[in-house]
């Protein structure tokens, strides 16, 4: 399954993900494990990797904008009354080892590690199931937990005073077409009303693809969607939304995320039932 630092993810002995764990990367991107290509099962690419728009943006993985001040998204730094402001507060994220590593997944361990030294230490489990010829899910989950001997605190632009940007967690780039990509929940369409709100599942359908992402847990699911489809074609989770989110010492945030990666574009009923079937017990 491992090239050098590269894991291959295959689904019906298909490869779908290529993850890499040592990318080699500039200090400002916030380098960490990410995955890219991922594919449809028809060998579709529904990823992107450092796109000219936003070069931080590394396919789909986990990434923080502020983890005690510290930038473990890329790119520069969003300060209160100040704006976006390039900052030499870039952490790292750095694969340590796999506990588990197979065709169709991985435990990974990382360490989350900044100028101040290591901060969080993650657990990252990462699972590709076959759901139908067309269709398969990518189940990612992640455990944070404090390393250090004080409180910590996870924070986004919005926390910061930029309303609207409460990204921070676990995000996909995907692939940007001449079109936007629809987007739409069991009960809204557009990116107006579903970015910032909470849903059981959300699709985004490209011209030939659509990718459906449900919060596989009761707290994954309390996180609201960031969606962007005009600016850019992108969805993630929003760990601090309204305000930061606290890790005492010894603590651990998880949350869960499954993604249904399918060939054609799916309406709701067909969205909604491979979400069924892929975040089943």
């Amino acid at each position: 399954m491992t090239i050098n630092d590269t894991a291959v993810l295959r689904v019906a002995g298909r490869p779908v993900g290529r993850y890499v764990t040592r990318p080699e990367l500039p200090v400002r991107l916030s380098p960490r494990p990410y995955l890219h290509p991922v594919t449809t099962l028809s060998g579709t690419a529904v990823t992107e990797l450092s796109p000219a728009d936003h070069a931080h943006h590394l396919g789909v993985g986990v990434a923080v904008p502020d983890v005690e001040g510290f930038n473990f998204w890329g790119g520069r730094t969003y300060v209160r009354d100040q704006g976006p402001t390039e900052l030499d507060n870039h952490g790292s994220q750095r694969h340590v080892a796999f506990q588990l590593r197979d065709p169709d997944g991985f435990v990974e361990e990382l360490r989350w590690v900044s100028a101040a030294g290591e901060l969080l230490r993650e657990r990252r489990t990462v699972a590709a199931t076959e759901l139908t010829d067309q269709a398969w899910a990518l189940d990612l989950t992640f455990s944070l937990t404090n390393v250090t001997k004080e409180p910590l605190s996870i924070g986004s632009p919005a926390t910061n005073g930029r309303p609207g940007a409460a990204y921070g967690g676990f995000f996909w780039r995907a692939r940007k077409e001449d079109a936007p990509p629809d987007v739409f929940t069991a009960g809204t369409e557009g990116e107006t009303e579903a970015h910032g709100k909470r849903a059981d599942w959300l699709a985004l359908a490209g011209s030939g693809w659509t990718l459906v992402f449900a919060g596989a847990t009761e707290q994954t699911r309390r996180d609201p969607w960031f969606v962007r489809t005009g600016e850019y074609p992108g969805v993630g989770s929003s760990l601090a939304h309204e305000e930061r989110l606290p890790i005492p010492p010894g603590e651990t945030v998880v949350r869960r995320v499954v993604t249904v990666v399918a060939d054609g574009r799916l309406g709701r009923d067909a969205a909604a039932a491979l979400v069924r079937k892929a975040v089943s017990p």
